[in-house]
């Protein structure tokens, strides 16, 4: 008799039932503690989102299309059906480059778990601070995994992993706070998964990639919501050798680790490698700023003092951001690593302040990026994708003077993790552009008091305007 094949290792229920067995007393202090530093985080990114361009159309149109009034649209007093305004605050977190990112697994977490999460308290009224806290982490622990699983061949084939990986972290949190049991999540992920899309064409100006945060957030809530009800999805969407989301997303088999979906359940927590911005542009950028940061504290200089800022960087920062500068709209220029360099060496920040459409064509930005060289560094592409954004860059002076520094990891990252203060400090000066400053103090609290709350739809309300 011929011997049967193998089957794949039950990788999709695994997580399952990590997700639904998870208990707020599993989680270790550490780990919530950070966990609602990165929640206020995202809900500040969305407030300030909640007025910008690409998130004003859809607001209007899904508002247009969409008479359903049951869940808030955060910083606004519009509300829309749980699918709309998930997909809307998706939006609005990722809107403006500076929420959370988990730098390996290439995932902005927050952007994906809390839409879906926040609509379900509101469907659901009932569900404490404790349990959505611990829903919460079920969906920060997962899409990171998919992301260390698939490495960094994911998005250099031109996924935007944000968007692809996204779907699991929402399902995740989203089935864990509705309360649904291992064989629901296992098709809540099978559903959300045959859902995941991105492309990173996206980032070359196009408003459509601000929106892939909120797209995949909306399909890991219509899995969860779906399941809930007995719909079915694919029970390996993982690990199905063909068709699964791994071997169908990754350029060739030894280019992906399914051992890495579960690998430290209940001893390494995921959450603790989430990373914080403090610069309004995309995460591969961060390393070369704070390097440029370091060597001005060291000897300041200006912009007419540069000749020129070489870069040396791994695949994925090349890739990823390291192409000659166009004009094409604020998204190309937060995901542009030279127009960033060239807007700091002008005005020693990238924040907020420094993006509007008018600065996106201006020829002093574009003259200084035109100094900005960004090359590829083998050895380190060769550490894999946790060191991923190291740079070595060096600022070539027209004295002839050459500074040069090596950064691993940036101001925020998960290695240099920001203080308790600085991270509430940029939580409101975001959250006071959409809300009084009373009312961001008592989401503020809310947040940081989590535990504490017996419905968590005190979230929602606080969050509209």
């Amino acid at each position: 008799m011929a011997q049967q094949p193998a089957q794949p290792h039950p990788y999709t229920r695994d997580i399952a039932t990590f997700v639904s067995g998870l208990t707020y007393d599993n989680i270790p202090e550490e780990v919530r503690h950070r966990n609602k530093l990165l929640m206020l985080d995202s809900l500040g990114c969305a407030l300030y989102g909640a007025d910008l361009e690409w998130t004003r159309i859809l607001q209007d149109k899904l508002s247009s299309i969409d008479s359903t009034r049951q869940c808030s649209v955060w910083g606004t007093n519009k509300k829309l059906s749980a699918p709309h305004a998930a997909l809307v605050n998706g939006t609005q977190v990722q809107g403006f480059e500076l929420d959370d990112v988990h730098r390996a697994g290439v995932l902005h977490v927050g952007a994906v778990v809390l839409p879906a999460l926040i609509s379900v308290t509101e469907l659901k009224p009932g569900m404490s601070g404790k349990e959505f806290l611990t829903a919460s982490v079920a969906g920060y622990e997962i899409g990171p995994r998919v992301g260390l699983c698939m490495g960094p061949a994911h998005i250099a084939s031109g996924w935007h992993s944000g968007a692809t990986l996204g779907v699991f972290s929402a399902a995740a949190g989203a089935a864990r706070g509705m309360k649904l049991d291992v064989d629901k999540t296992v098709h809540a992920l099978g559903i959300a998964g045959t859902q995941a899309a991105g492309l990173m064409a996206a980032q070359f100006g196009a408003m459509v990639k601000r929106m892939h945060a909120g797209r995949s957030s909306q399909s890991g809530l219509y899995g969860a919501l779906f399941a809930e009800g007995g719909f079915t999805g694919i029970i390996d969407v993982l690990e199905n050798p063909y068709g699964g989301f791994c071997t169908t997303m990754s350029q060739s088999t030894d280019k992906f680790n399914l051992k890495e979906l579960t690998a430290g359940f209940g001893e390494v927590w995921q959450t603790m490698g989430i990373a914080l911005k403090f610069y309004a542009c995309v995460g591969s950028n961060h390393t070369t700023l704070d390097a440029l940061r370091e060597m001005d504290a060291e000897r300041p200089f200006t912009a007419k003092d540069v000749k020129k800022v070489v870069v040396y960087g791994s695949e994925v920062t090349v890739h990823h951001v390291g192409w000659p500068y166009k004009p094409q709209g604020l998204t190309s220029a937060q995901l542009n690593l030279p127009y960033c360099i060239g807007t700091w060496l002008l005005e020693k920040d990238v924040f907020v302040d420094q993006f509007t459409e008018a600065m996106v064509a201006d020829p002093a930005r574009i003259a200084e990026s035109r100094k900005v060289e960004v090359l590829h560094d083998p050895a380190i592409t060769a550490l894999g994708a946790k060191m991923r954004h190291k740079v070595h860059v060096e600022l070539h002076l027209n004295d002839s003077t050459v500074m040069k520094r090596t950064v691993e990891s940036a101001r925020g990252s998960e290695f240099r993790f920001a203080s308790d203060a600085d991270i509430i400090a940029k939580f409101e000066k975001l959250a006071v552009k959409a809300l009084p400053k009373a009312r961001v103090v008592e989401l503020r609290d809310a947040v940081m008091g989590l535990e504490k709350l017996s419905d968590a739809t005190v979230l929602s309300k606080l969050l509209s305007a």
